[in-house]
């Protein structure tokens, strides 16, 4: 089958190919079922990259105007009404429809094309062969809570016993779990801050004192709670490392104060300037600190597990409490994890990932700052997959957004993390999701739409 494309010039090259595919489609110039030309071909005889292909493909497939067959390719889908609107529904829309997404900025995405899908199945594979039908632990596999209390005392400097690991669904999961255990009490977490911390925390129907951060992290709360929730190895959301002096006031507080401090360690693996900071589990060595860790930036966000090691002071009282629980983790999911982690495959991973985000991170910041110049302001970028920009007082974070999309790129807001005095000039820009290959064009697409405003 042979396509022709004219290119409009006047919008993203995908969307010309979306559209008039959609088009063909719809007039039924290409018939029901006939079979697409490979990705390959078509970019070869249209002159384009296979990625814009594969985005007009996909956005054809995800409004089910095609089909795809496993190691076959597209298809046209058959329908038996007419998909063509009317032509008096056409005249009265008045909506503009937002361009697809082309290119995904968004924080909290990991780059799934880099992911060991085959080696994974294979151990999954194998796993279900095993005598997987019983429950399980309600704490988490015996196996897998040994895999990582000597990845945390190899990698983060702290040892724990087998019963201070538990594992859960993600980390509102145990975070929820927590704040039941504690009961109605006052708690502090970071202002900007993880908005779905806050929200468990509003659900439980917690006192909240929201502490701001200054250039070092984290601040100290000035009055009395019993836990508080930080990201010292890179701040949510706007992105900076807590120095060593910071984490030991901390330490220093929450004894004096007898509270607790819930070290979410999110994005400790990623880490691009300076020397490496221990985890304030490793200075106090897990007395007043509650420890959480995540497979989801790791691995895959879609894995769903991750773990809280308690402080051994807290393990017979939290037992007891939960002594009804069963555990609603994926018993299998579970075993896969061990076995990737037991065979080296997980310390690989993390390595092979850390060199390429460090490599899309350096491409990033290099096409920002010679496409947006110095008005735009980056910070944050020491660790962790996204870094966050600093708007220009002609531009702020609704607009920066909306021009964003308007070129097919999807960014996230800042203002979002706050929850009193919200702060509008800041957005985020995550690398993890985006092929290295296209981020250049990505932001010269980006900052046409934000120095030049159509």
């Amino acid at each position: 089958m042979e396509i022709s494309i004219i290119f409009s010039n006047k919008q993203p090259k995908y969307l010309d190919i979306y559209e008039q595919l959609r088009s063909m489609i719809i007039n039924q110039t290409l018939p029901a079922n006939a079979k697409l030309p490979s990705k390959r071909s078509l970019a070869a005889h249209i002159n384009v990259s296979i990625h814009t292909i594969q985005e007009a493909y996909e956005q054809l497939a995800s409004e089910g105007y095609i089909y795809s067959v496993e190691r076959s390719g597209y298809y046209i889908s058959a329908f038996d009404v007419d998909w063509e609107q009317p032509l008096q529904a056409k005249a009265n829309k008045i909506n503009i429809p937002v361009p697809a997404a082309l290119y995904n900025f968004r924080n909290g995405q990991v780059d799934e094309q880099e992911f060991p899908i085959k080696t994974w199945l294979k151990i999954y594979k194998s796993v279900l062969k095993t005598d997987i039908v019983s429950n399980g632990s309600w704490q988490g596999e015996v196996t897998l809570r040994e895999q990582i209390a000597l990845y945390i005392k190899k990698s983060k400097g702290f040892a724990c016993d087998l019963d201070q690991i538990y594992i859960y669904s993600g980390t509102q999961h145990q975070l929820n779990e927590l704040s039941r255990f504690f009961g109605k009490v006052d708690v502090a977490i970071e202002e900007p801050g993880f908005r779905r911390a806050t929200a468990i925390f509003q659900q439980n129907q917690l006192g909240i004192h929201f502490i701001p951060i200054d250039g070092k992290g984290a601040t100290i709360p000035s009055q009395p709670c019993k836990y508080y929730y930080i990201t010292p190895a890179h701040q949510f959301p706007l992105g900076g490392v807590m120095p060593i002096e910071r984490r030991i006031d901390l330490l220093k507080w929450a004894n004096d104060n007898d509270s607790f401090l819930i070290e979410d360690d999110y994005d400790s693996e990623f880490r691009y300037k300076g020397n490496p900071i221990p985890p304030l589990a490793q200075i106090d060595q897990l007395q007043r600190v509650i420890y959480f860790g995540t497979f989801s930036k790791t691995l895959i966000p879609s894995v769903r597990i991750s773990y809280m090691i308690l402080p051994k002071a807290l393990v017979e009282e939290f037992n007891t409490f939960y002594k009804d629980q069963k555990t609603t983790v994926s018993k299998v999911d579970q075993h896969v994890i061990s076995e990737f982690m037991e065979s080296g495959l997980y310390t690989r991973h993390i390595a092979k990932m850390r060199t390429l985000y460090r490599k899309k991170r350096i491409k990033l910041l290099d096409c920002l700052h010679t496409l947006l110049g110095n008005e735009f302001e980056i910070i944050g970028d020491a660790a962790g997959l996204h870094i966050v920009v600093r708007l220009p007082n002609s531009l702020n974070e609704t607009n920066a957004i909306r021009l964003a999309e308007k070129a097919g790129i999807i960014i996230d807001p800042i203002s979002t993390s706050y929850q009193q005095n919200k702060v509008v000039n800041f957005v985020m820009i995550g690398y993890g999701a985006i092929p290295y290959d296209a981020i250049e064009e990505a932001v010269i697409l980006l900052a046409d739409q934000w120095k030049n405003p159509h």
